[in-house]
């Protein structure tokens, strides 16, 4: 099966869209061979702002029909507590809020940009996807991020090389309460390294410290931009170290 088919098959779909990749891609697909098709966006205390600037700008430049609904998700059962199935119950309440929302506007097919290359294994929100009924048309025509890149740039998409971004609950240690504050304090914090040229991050908090990810290439950048750094993320953490583990 290919996307085209799929699409003549499922002719009226809404979609979860996150402005990443492929979400953006599925949705660009749906725009050529469905008869009609509707996006949806969650923002909540988990997305950052340049998420949905991204959402609304590739909405705005494929025509797409988006809307953007607001979800207080640390109010949602067991999200706040961050156990080690969070992404679970975080998953049930954003596509659930998609699901009833696309079925008021008369829309019985959820997709999301789910692809070939994502182990179902490692992904606690996969079960929820599953419980709601998402169909996940990429994966279904074995469409991989690789694939999906590559077609995004023949389509002209400007997400054909954004870089994976995992929500901002995961900087946080499973068990250690997700609060506002935090989740406030690491877009900030992001924000700042992103506006300096940093790129494929991560600022996890560890007992109440910045712990700093990125690719190995990225440090002569880190060091010069050393004292700033540090002024500026002590005003969210308690102190700020360099993960040197991580490679690439």
């Amino acid at each position: 099966m290919n996307l085209q088919e799929f699409f003549a098959q499922h002719p009226k779909v809404a979609i979860a869209f996150s402005g990443g990749v492929d979400s953006a891609y599925l949705l660009y697909a749906a725009i050529q061979y469905a008869e009609k098709v509707r996006a949806y966006y969650v923002k909540s205390q988990f997305q950052p702002q340049f998420e949905l600037d991204d959402a609304l700008r590739l909405a705005e430049e494929l025509g797409a029909d988006l809307h953007v609904l607001h979800l207080d998700v640390l109010s949602a059962p067991y999200v706040a507590q961050n156990p080690a199935n969070r992404c679970y119950y975080c998953k049930k309440a954003i596509f659930g809020a998609i699901s009833a929302a696309a079925a008021s506007d008369g829309f019985s097919v959820l997709l999301d940009g789910t692809n070939a290359s994502d182990d179902a294994g490692d992904r606690p929100g996969m079960r929820a996807l599953q419980e709601l009924s998402v169909l996940s048309p990429l994966r279904m025509c074995d469409l991989t991020k690789a694939q999906i890149r590559q077609l995004s740039r023949e389509a002209g998409l400007f997400t054909w090389d954004k870089p994976s971004y995992a929500c901002l609950a995961t900087r946080i240690p499973t068990g250690e309460e997700i609060t506002a504050q935090k989740l406030h304090a690491t877009e900030e914090a992001e924000d700042y390294l992103f506006s300096l040229g940093f790129t494929d991050f991560r600022i996890r908090t560890q007992n109440g410290s910045a712990k700093l990810q990125m690719p190995e290439a990225q440090l002569p950048l880190l060091m010069d931009h050393r004292k700033d750094v540090l002024a500026k993320l002590k005003n969210y953490y308690t102190g700020v170290t360099l993960d040197l583990e991580v490679r690439g």
